[in-house]
């Protein structure tokens, strides 16, 4: 092939490429413009592919999210990480935009045919709030813990009831309180045939949606579920306990602390996660910086969906640790 003729066909590839890539031309139109063949054009933008003329870039106008999420799946071992923007100074739209990208991510993920399992918490009550599915899914949803009476967002059963109302699927409740007045009386709570068999189902569910607790300021969730609303606060965070994950107590390193609550707990302990394909973490403001990276010590989790400010509160405590080290 002469230098001439190899410029001529280079040349025919580029303008090939160029009304099909920039100016958006279907090949059909671009063969009658140009009068080849569809065939010809279609070998034309293989050809150009090839010799490595067509280079694609995508770019959100929201970059830098995107890079903070690929950032906490390197640091964090994650699977999948979706970082909304931070609304400075109101915790509540925050929360709703979280509630409303991982209610997304769950819609991905879903298939008919599976279980979903769920905490009660602020968290996932933004997801169901914020579900909007195009179709229904033939799916069941149990809770990972028994109930709680008095506060709608709080109580597992309820969450539960919705979000499956919304996806029109159906439940398996937990008709059992979530802390027993002993150890004896939460084992026979937890061998009752119904509980037993929600609980039976969480375990091999398909995704599970948690909220991830803070014990440390006074609208916290976990002074929501627990009985005595004179807990010594002060006494457990000396104890190095920083988190609550499925009403569990845990502290810094991610384990379950050795607390006598955690013993009474109606409720499926974090380890139960292990075997759960898909568990979608969800949280949003300053006072889940700590819990969120003791889940994530404990490897709870393998999806995690939170704002930008938490993201890089995160990322930094993540930082120093290794820096410690």
């Amino acid at each position: 092939m002469t230098e001439n003729s190899d410029f001529e066909a280079t040349r025919q590839i580029y303008t090939v490429l160029v009304m099909h890539f920039l100016e958006g031309h279907k090949q059909s139109d671009i063969a009658e413009a140009l009068n080849l063949s569809t065939s010809k054009v279609n070998r034309l933008i293989a050809q150009g592919r090839k010799q490595g003329m067509v280079r694609i870039e995508i770019e959100s106008p929201f970059q830098r999210l995107v890079e903070i999420e690929r950032l906490l799946v390197q640091a964090a071992g994650l699977g999948s990480a979706v970082v909304t923007p931070t609304v400075s100074g109101n915790l509540d739209t925050t929360l709703k935009q979280v509630g409303r990208a991982a209610a997304n991510q769950l819609l991905e993920s879903l298939r008919d045919g599976d279980v979903i399992a769920i905490t009660g918490g602020k968290a996932v009550s933004a997801v169901v709030d914020n579900l909007d599915p195009e179709r229904t899914f033939d799916v069941t949803v149990v809770p990972l813990t028994g109930g709680v009476q008095g506060k709608y967002y709080t109580d597992v059963n309820h969450l539960a009831s919705r979000l499956a109302e919304r996806l029109g699927g159906s439940t398996h409740l937990v008709h059992a309180p979530l802390f027993a007045e002993s150890i004896e009386q939460r084992d026979m709570l937890m061998e009752l045939g119904s509980v037993k068999e929600a609980f039976q189902l969480a375990r091999k569910a398909a995704i599970a949606l948690v909220g991830i607790g803070s014990i440390q300021t006074p609208g916290s969730s976990y002074y929501d579920l627990h009985p005595d609303s004179t807990a010594d606060r002060e006494r457990l965070t000396k104890s190095g306990v920083v988190a609550e994950f499925l009403a569990h107590l845990i502290g810094e390193n991610g384990e379950v602390a050795d607390y006598a609550l955690n013993s009474r707990l109606v409720a499926l302990s974090p380890g139960d996660l292990a075997g759960c394909p898909k568990v979608i973490g969800v949280a949003a403001g300053a006072e889940k910086v700590l819990p969120i990276r003791a889940a994530l010590r404990g490897h709870y989790l393998n999806s995690l969906v939170l704002d930008e400010e938490t993201a890089a509160g995160v990322l930094d405590k993540m930082e120093s640790k290794q820096n410690v080290a």
